[in-house]
């Protein structure tokens, strides 16, 4: 007799929106990568020397696009064009998708057998939650901008019907996923590899540090503003388009290092006074580093930071994003105070290993069960289509 379609080893992809740096949600994917080493990877454009050699190991299937060479300082002149690049990857024959998906990546068109998982860092922001954010930045562009977005939210929409299983990577971003797709989502925290960061109380030094993206939402002005106020020294790790906006607004005590390697990151973390965290982030990894590192965090109190900084124990959360009440949070904080050991086994609830067996029975689970057309409803009354590029 045959192996039933249960018994015999299943094909499995993997799939990333872009792989062109290594932040926070490529290295989630690096993980998922980890917990299936034999699948293949895919991904809309991808720069093995951006990702520090990450990936290098696996065969790596892009999208058309990559062959305009797309950096991650040029990628987003692209955005109409990622939701067709994505729905052009041919993943037939594969039983098994798992999608890390910030944007497009949950988008890809499955076989109709195939469990297609998607592990959620958010909806695509400026689509939803940050639309008219991204709008208000966009004087002379804004309806070109805006019928992209319009577009890319009805695309959106109906991509997230076709995903089999939705896991989020925090309750802010379960939240999210039931308001925009009305989809339902089980939560698993990203992983964090703790053991990068070696605690030292002796090299703790005077400067506060800030690990970002420089992104308009990131919010990165407000801490530049408070460190001008309090004179105190800031460095910032991170690059992005906000950086020249950022350089005018510093004063002599704000520092930017830029894009750093891991090891300069475990460096800084490890003589920081404190981490501080101006986003509403949907977890936050780089505050869980730096408390892996043995130092706390003063972050703004929403979002992720609930989840992941003990007030008064491994850090502080302030209530606004407002210059002035971070400095005052700042003033009023002690970091000295706050016990190390507190701090690293607070980054130890978030490991790798503990993500992975996570995720993993989560994918078992929903292989063990039927799958019926439970989404052939929706997708009669509103057919899925191909978003093809604007002449």
């Amino acid at each position: 007799m045959g192996e039933g379609p249960e018994q015999r080893p299943r094909k499995v992809a993997l799939i990333h929106d872009f792989l062109l740096d290594l932040r926070g949600a490529e290295r989630v994917f690096a993980s998922i990568c980890d917990a299936w080493p034999d699948a293949d990877v895919y991904t809309a454009i991808y720069d093995e020397r951006g990702t520090e050699g990450r990936f290098a190991s696996r065969d790596v299937h892009t999208s058309f696009l990559q062959r305009l060479r797309p950096t991650a300082r040029t990628f987003r002149a692209l955005l109409p064009l990622y939701p067709y690049a994505v729905e052009s990857f041919d993943l037939s024959g594969y039983d098994l998708v798992i999608s890390s998906s910030s944007a497009w990546a949950h988008g890809v068109i499955v076989d109709d057998a195939a469990l297609h998982v998607c592990y959620c860092h958010n909806p695509f922001r400026y689509a939803w939650n940050e639309r008219e954010a991204a709008l208000a930045r966009r004087r002379f562009s804004r309806p070109a901008l805006s019928a992209v977005l319009h577009r890319w939210r009805q695309w959106d929409w109906i991509a997230a019907q076709r995903v089999n299983r939705y896991v989020a990577v925090s309750d802010l971003t379960r939240r999210r996923i039931e308001r925009y797709y009305g989809r339902e989502a089980a939560v698993l925290h990203p992983p964090v590899d703790i053991a990068r960061f070696t605690p030292d109380a002796s090299k703790v030094g005077e400067e506060y540090l800030l690990v970002s993206e420089l992104m308009f939402h990131k919010r990165i002005e407000v801490a530049v503003e408070a460190f001008n106020r309090l004179g105190r020294p800031l460095v910032i790790v991170g690059d992005g388009p906000e950086l020249r906006r950022l350089r005018r607004l510093a004063g002599p005590t704000v520092r930017f290092e830029g894009r750093v390697s891991d090891a300069r990151v475990a460096q800084l973390m490890q003589r920081a006074r404190a981490l501080v965290v101006t986003a509403v982030e949907e977890f936050g990894i780089a505050a869980v580093e730096a408390q892996a590192s043995g130092r706390p965090v003063i972050a703004l109190g929403h979002g992720g930071a609930r989840k992941t900084v003990i007030p008064g124990r491994t850090g502080v959360l302030y209530d606004s994003a407002d210059p002035r009440v971070l400095a005052q949070a700042v003033s009023d904080f002690d970091p000295l105070g706050i016990d190390p050991a507190d701090c690293i086994a607070q980054a130890r609830r978030f490991g790798v290993s503990a993500f992975q067996d996570g995720l993993r029975a989560l994918v078992a689970g929903q292989l063990e069960e039927p799958r019926p057309a439970h989404r052939a409803g929706r997708r009669a009354r509103r057919p899925p289509v191909r978003l093809r590029p604007q002449a």
